[in-house]
Formats: C-alpha cells, structure tokens, sequence
C-alpha cells in the first residue's frame, strides 16, 4: 500500500510545523515536574514524551503518529476508543538504509512504543504492513488495545516504502531484515516495559495485517519464546516452491496489459467473484506490489525496471514492469529460489495463532495463501495451536467496504473479535470456534462489532 500525494503532503506539513526534538524528550515530566527516563536497549536514539491521550483522536495533527501512515486500511465508520493517557517513545536502532523520513531523521529501523498509565500487564507487538512505516497500525490496533491497558509497539521492518528492495547487498536481504527487526523491537519492548511498571509484562502478543501478518507467522515459528500467541491477519505466504507473490502476481500484471483473461486469473488462484476489484488492484497493487518484491529476490530478471527507484511520482511508482507479464518464477535460477527460502514460512508454529483472510481479497487470493498455509500448519501437526477463519466477502483492505458496502465487510470486527477469542485461550483455556468460514452479514452488521461465529 502506498499513501496518497495528499496525506503525503499532509504528513510532512504537519511534521515541519512540528518536529521532535532530543531536547523535549529529555525535559519530559509525569506532569508533576518530576523528571522520567526510559532506556531502550540497544536503540540509537529515543525520544519520551507524555501525553494526555495516547489514541490517534488526540496525535492526529502532532508529530506522534502520521495519517498518511494509516490512510486506507480502515473502513470509514470505524469506531475506535480514546482517552488513554500515558508515555511514548518514539525512536530508531542503529542501521545504515536511510529510507524512512519521519520526524526528519532519514532513518530506517525506526519504532514506537506505546506506555498507558492503566497497564493491565499485557504488550502487543506489531510491525508496518506493506511498505508502510511504524504509525501504519495505530488506528487498526494501537488505540484498542491501548484502551483495553495494553502496552504496544511497532517497528517500520527496518526499510520501508517503494524502494525497500534497495536495502541489504544479497536478494532478499531487505525482507530478512523484517523479521530481525521485529524480533529486536520486542526484546527491547519487554525491557522497556519492566523499566516502566516494574516487572516485565505477563503476556506478549504478536499480531498484523499483511506483511504484519507474515512477521506474526514467521516469529511464532522461529521465536516461539518471545510470544504467547499472535493474531495473523492475512500474513502473505513465501515457500521456496511457491506459491508465493511471485507466482501469481505475474498473471495479474498480464491480464492488466491485456495479456491474460478472467480464465487465466481463476487458475492463478483469484476467486471468481472478486472481479469488481480487479480494476482497483490493477491501479493501485498489482504492478507496483510485482516489480519490487521481484526486485526484491530476482534483481537479475530486468535490472532496468524498476531499477534503482520504483518512481519519483505516484504514476511511476504504480506503473508495471512490462516484462513482469512474462515473468516465469519456477522457470528462474536456483538463487532466486535460495534467496525466497531465505525469509520462508514452514507452518511450525510454536504458539497459539489465529488467522483471518478475506475470501474475495484480490491482492492475496485465499486460495494460494492462507488455505495453502493453514494446511501446512496441519502437516506439522501443529493443527491444535492454530484456528483458521475464511471471512467471506472481506477483501485485502477494508476501506474498500466503503465503495462497496452491498458486496464486501469489513474484517476488522472480526480481527477484534479473534484478538479477544486469543487472549482467552491463552489465558483462561478457552478454546475458540472451530476453524471455517465466517458467513457475511446478510442486514449489514455495524462496523466496530463482530462474531467469529
């Protein structure tokens, strides 16, 4: 996802009116004049602040969070609570790609940690989906578990917008450093954490929407320890023999240079019956989203598109690689597959995980995603730590609910509703609904509540 050129302009009005400064972090008080440090480890620099409100009605306008963060991934009835009080920090670890502009630092690996001052014990740790960076989930996930007295952070990856692909020197170094980072910022966040309250928190919780969601799968598989379970909500699947985005983004790309049909895309793995989309995809997602994740693990394939920049304006950067219509991932060398296996998911969870994922989401088809994954998970015979619900008529963003309300829901009430089935399982042994297909609304259900069942 990339925001628009106005909430891009926005964003950066707002933080030129208004920028951070080492200074007013190290005169932040509990508003009694008392002084308070916070140390986060390992960080380059960190920035405290408190505030009366730490929800997006209250930072909307500051340089706290950034709109164009968020911009598109909510439906626009959302209701999300506010009034938390508490501190933030605000900062970024050591790294050496400069990628991320926010608050004027030119500096990737940034992070927001999140500190109400009603702690209910708990952290919830979450990455940018997309290419976006560490504001992304404030409007999806910050404010409610902030209001439910959840400690939250999230990371950037370490690399962000159009240009990711450009970090790291070996393919595929820019998407390993995601899951790095993410394992780092929660490390960091725990610690933090006892430093605030006293004690380190009982339960931390890994979630995300996209790209958060395959950061949620990959540190459950890989840093079990950390986590007591995570929330995925339509996390993007990488196995070395696919599918992966790489096998069936090429078709779509194809049928946008008119050189594939529907029947072409129904074997690609696109639901029939999400065509009304398609047109959406095909402007925004679908030649964008190709040509830098093939830059990304195949810089070989056509190093003149994208090349060094996917584009300096909006058009440049959606525009397609034409030579993407043809591309052929098995067909590529070993390398590039080597380079996939790299950041690849196994299915080996090590931890409770709930899924979620829109059946008419037409950047990643339910099909060849998170039904592929969810079988994998069963293969490792970790079937009794996952719960897999298939949200008929979500798709990839729920902000298109907005444009099609009689076809689409949005899936953010049922991604709050498996959020608390979670914490319930773990905590009080609760076992949650068996996996299956959550039926649309047929009346129109309200867009803050939702059932799993």
């Amino acid at each position: 996802m990339r925001p628009s050129r106005r909430t891009t302009l926005l964003s950066a009005a707002l933080l030129a009116a208004s920028a951070v400064t080492p200074a007013a972090a190290a005169r932040a008080d509990d508003g009694s004049g008392r002084r308070r440090r916070i140390t986060v480890p390992g960080a380059e620099r960190q920035l405290l602040s408190r505030h009366d409100d730490l929800t997006t009605s209250a930072l909307t306008g500051t340089p706290y969070t950034d709109p164009a963060d968020w911009a598109g991934l909510a439906a626009a009835g959302t209701h999300n609570p506010s009034g938390v009080p508490g501190w933030q920090i605000d900062g970024y670890f050591p790294g050496s790609s400069h990628l991320n502009t926010t608050h004027g630092w030119n500096h990737d690996a940034q992070f927001v940690i999140r500190l109400p001052e009603e702690w209910n014990g708990k952290l919830v740790v979450t990455g940018a989906p997309g290419v976006r960076r560490q504001y992304s989930m404030d409007t999806l996930v910050s404010d409610w578990v902030l209001a439910q007295g959840c400690a939250f952070a999230a990371t950037d990856k370490g690399n962000c917008g159009p240009d990711f692909y450009t970090d790291g020197v070996r393919p595929g170094d820019a998407v390993a450093e995601w899951n790095r980072r993410t394992t780092q910022l929660t490390r960091a966040a725990k610690a933090v954490v006892a430093q605030h309250y006293g004690h380190a928190p009982r339960r931390t919780y890994m979630t995300g929407i996209s790209n958060s969601g395959y950061l949620t799968r990959w540190q459950l598989e890989n840093h079990p320890e950390l986590y007591d379970g995570g929330v995925d909500w339509e996390g993007p699947l990488w196995r070395p023999q696919g599918p992966n985005l790489l096998t069936f983004l090429p078709t779509a790309v194809a049928r946008q240079l008119g050189r594939a049909d529907h029947e072409d895309m129904y074997a690609a793995g696109f639901a029939r019956g999400s065509e009304f989309l398609w047109p959406y995809h095909e402007k925004v997602y679908w030649g964008l989203t190709q040509k830098i994740y093939r830059a990304e693990f195949d810089p070989g394939y056509d190093p003149a598109c994208p090349g060094a920049s996917a584009g300096t304006t909006p058009e440049e950067i959606l525009a397609p690689c034409p030579s993407d219509a043809a591309y052929d991932y098995a067909a590529r060398p070993g390398p590039v597959h080597d380079a996939v296996a790299r950041i690849s998911l196994t299915g080996r969870i090590g931890r409770p995980m709930i899924t979620l994922h829109g059946t008419l989401d037409a950047l990643l088809p339910i099909a060849v995603q998170s039904d592929v994954y969810a079988r994998m998970i069963a293969e490792q015979g970790r079937s009794v730590l996952h719960r897999y619900y298939r949200i008929e008529g979500g798709t990839h963003v729920d902000s298109l609910y907005d444009t099609f309300p009689d076809r689409l829901r949005p899936i953010l009430p049922c991604y709050r509703a498996a959020f608390t089935a979670l914490t319930a399982w773990v905590e009080r042994g609760e076992v949650p609904p068996p996996s299956g297909t959550v039926p649309r609304p047929r009346s129109g259900a309200p867009v803050d509540t939702g059932s799993l069942t």
